[in-house]
């Protein structure tokens, strides 16, 4: 019988694990998409779009105060909408929150579409609020006793477990208290990272579209594979 510790270092690295590093890795690439070709649109910073909403008409800036706001709504509405349809229709697929986040890319990345005849390499408020609905429904694919245990875009809090966890392993603990952060933390700003390279390159409806595929394929791994053989959590 394997001793906690043991359970807790294998757990860093089974396939729930790789799933998150995928999902964070998603959550930075959207990010970026949302950011670099837009006005500066934050879809996974909540805690930006809050201070944007309030502080945003200190700064003469109405209008992105009114779209902090909205990306706000969206978000939350995309956890809303994703933990009812886990209770209702996705017990047995754990990680159905990445089948509604590829839909909301793809209708974001056909809005944008159609929004975009005139200018190719711009991404308007629209399709973003789209954007905001999957990613908050992405954070809602791990969920342990009704609560989110990883939460994907949440850079923050991630941050602070991870700084609990490097302070329990200098005090005598196990790098398993903090590695999982990291990785999480790492596979965000990759995402990230590769989001930026790619916006060099391509126009933001192209960087749309890469992420819904990717998302797809994602989501067709976890209905397929994972969450037929893996663990379920609910």
């Amino acid at each position: 019988m394997l001793k906690p510790d043991e359970n807790r270092r294998k757990a860093l690295f089974d396939a729930e694990a790789r799933l998150s590093w995928v999902l964070a890795a998603l959550a930075g690439l959207i990010g970026a998409a949302a950011f670099m070709h837009t006005a500066g649109y934050f879809v996974t910073f909540m805690t930006g779009n809050t201070e944007r909403a309030v502080l945003g008409y200190f700064h003469d800036e109405p209008d992105l105060a009114v779209a902090a706001t909205g990306l706000l709504v969206s978000f939350l509405s995309g956890v809303v909408v994703a933990s009812w349809c886990r209770r209702r229709y996705w017990s047995g697929h754990p990680h159905g929150p990445t089948l509604l986040t590829t839909l909301c890319l793809a209708i974001g990345s056909a809005v944008d579409t159609v929004l975009s005849q005139a200018d190719t390499d711009r991404i308007d408020l629209m399709p973003i609020m789209f954007i905001a609905f999957g990613v908050g429904a992405l954070n809602t694919s791990f969920v342990q006793n009704g609560e989110v245990s990883v939460p994907l875009s949440y850079v923050t809090g991630t941050l602070v477990k991870m700084g609990q966890g490097i302070e329990r392993h200098v005090s005598g603990g196990d790098y398993a208290d903090w590695l999982g952060y990291f990785l999480l933390y790492a596979s965000f700003a990759l995402g990230a990272l590769l989001g930026g390279l790619l916006s060099m390159l391509v126009a933001g409806w192209a960087m749309l579209i890469t992420a819904t595929t990717v998302c797809l394929i994602v989501t067709g791994f976890t209905y397929l594979h994972l969450d037929r053989h893996g663990p379920l959590t609910r």
